[in-house]
């Protein structure tokens, strides 16, 4: 791979020499980066390493310290995301970007509203003919009249990286536009983007998953710790060199777990419903034990590990306790009997970006650092401090805003947080989502390890080698309902899928 900047030969954008800082930490030094027309540029590296800022100056949200962007061999200014969509550069987002209390389909047209005959009105006939287009490329079928606040996160991704393809860009920017959709939705955007291949769109892919780099990538650019250590075709590199560049080490590939000697029964789930996410759930769940969940996106995953944490109660059935039932309403009722969870939208649930990692950190457990109604905060910070250490999170110190750390060391406080009130029983909702490859292999062995101390947990995961890797068992579900239960040593990812299509 090379390590000198690429060459611009037949360029159609470029980014020059690209320095940037954020409070004296220096996120990106001397970047540079080519795109090509009708090719995919895969933007490789761990949490922290400068890819989303890169990306946020590319598309006119961030202002660089230095350097230069051109287009066509001309340089261009970007001083906002209006000017970056005048000259045809399109974003889809790691952060989602959601309206809440407008409609799918107003948020796909968004700023592109199509008027009507009367001047000042918007034509809602052709809004809901393109939204719908925009959503039929993607095997999607939304309803368009729903409010935003109502999809779950993959829903969600789903509308924004329709209303990014609706732009007619020259240039796409796709920051982890698979991070929350199952695999059928990204078979579907891999023909899309195929697609805009063909039409001559410069593409850049940023993903932690190795499997999509080698599938659609021309070209690979590697950034560690703000600067590019180099680019090259992707048939010119394997996936051990790749992950080495990106960390500076080799990572293995998730192994599979020993199987747990599972103990007694400490959640069982009877009959629970909530009408429209999920019907008639049975599950029991064992100490010491991983039980894996997985299907298709709407399938009820995320909604069923909401109603056991009473982030959105169920509307029947019997939630029981180390076999005592008990009534969850909302979180605190479920922390008081010992159950954590991580949510997948950890901009919804799980931050307030304008606190401090440390207080981000310790809040689900805040009372065990008070002395009557006082912070202890020595101790406070001494335990933060201790969270960030065990996860790896890549920070200025605990006291830099929550908000100003890449997306997967926000997930990374997200999981530390959920631990530091030592639950029992732990409930992760696609727990790697939006994690580099080292960070990830960091999470499964403390999934591993949490199993081997006698935690139980439920693990959401849309990535099925995951999934079967760390499961003892495996739930497939399907439409609200529990299609199967799988034991992940003894079945397949084709097996695990035939049972996760609809019928």
């Amino acid at each position: 791979m090379q390590r000198d900047r690429p060459t611009t030969d037949g360029a159609v954008f470029e980014a020059r020499h690209i320095s940037k800082a954020f409070a004296g930490v220096q996120a990106l030094v001397d970047v540079s980066l080519t795109l090509r027309s009708g090719a995919v540029h895969a933007l490789m590296g761990e949490n922290g390493a400068g890819k989303s800022t890169l990306m946020r100056v590319l598309g006119g949200l961030l202002r660089a310290d230095s350097g230069e962007i051109l287009l066509g061999g001309r340089p261009i200014l970007l001083r906002s995301p209006q000017d970056a969509s005048r000259h045809g550069i399109a974003m889809i987002h790691q952060e989602l970007l959601p309206v809440p209390d407008m409609t799918v389909a107003e948020n796909i047209l968004l700023g592109r509203e199509p008027a009507s005959r009367l001047v000042g009105w918007i034509d809602r006939r052709a809004m809901q003919r393109e939204a719908r287009r925009l959503l039929d490329l993607l095997e999607a079928d939304l309803p368009l009249q729903w409010k935003m606040r109502r999809l779950s996160v993959a829903q969600m991704q789903t509308v924004e990286i329709a209303k990014t393809l609706g732009q007619d860009a020259r240039v796409l920017i796709m920051d982890e536009p698979t991070a929350a959709i199952s695999q059928r939705e990204v078979d579907a955007l891999f023909r899309v983007i195929a697609t805009l291949r063909d039409r001559g769109v410069a593409i850049v892919y940023i993903t932690h998953k190795m499997d999509e780099v080698f599938r659609i990538a021309d070209t690979i650019t590697v950034l560690r710790d703000g600067s590019h250590v180099g680019t090259c075709p992707a048939g010119e590199i394997d996936r051990q060199a790749l992950i080495a560049l990106m960390v500076g080490r080799s990572v293995d590939d998730a192994a599979v777990r020993p199987r747990a000697c599972r103990g007694k029964v400490v959640l069982t789930v009877r009959g629970l419903s909530r009408a429209g996410a999920f019907q008639d759930v049975d599950f029991e769940l064992r100490r010491g034990e991983v039980l894996g969940i997985t299907g298709l996106m709407g399938a009820g995953r995320t909604e069923l590990l909401s109603a056991v944490f009473g982030l959105v109660p169920a509307d029947a059935g019997e939630i029981c306790v180390a076999g005592q039932p008990v009534r969850i309403r909302r979180p605190a009722d479920a922390m008081r009997h010992g159950i954590g969870m991580v949510t997948e939208d950890r901009q919804g649930f799980g931050l307030i970006h304008t606190m401090p990692v440390k207080h981000n950190m310790t809040l689900a457990a805040l009372g065990g650092y008070c002395r009557g109604p006082f912070i202890r905060h020595a101790q406070e910070t001494a335990a933060a401090e201790a969270g960030i250490a065990a996860l790896g999170i890549k920070t200025a110190g605990a006291r830099q805003a929550v908000g100003e750390l890449s997306g997967g060391n926000q997930q990374k406080v997200v999981l530390a947080r959920s631990l530091l009130a030592d639950p029992s029983i732990v409930l992760l909702d696609e727990p790697t989502r939006g994690i580099d490859i080292g960070a990830k292999a960091e999470v499964h062995a403390l999934i591993a390890r949490l199993a081997e101390e006698g935690k139980a947990v439920v693990l959401v995961s849309s990535e099925l080698p995951e999934a079967l890797a760390l499961s003892d068992r495996l739930l497939v579900m399907r439409q609200g309902t529990v299609a199967a239960e799988l034991d992940p040593s003894h079945t397949t990812q084709e097996e695990v899928l035939r049972y996760a299509m609809p019928r």
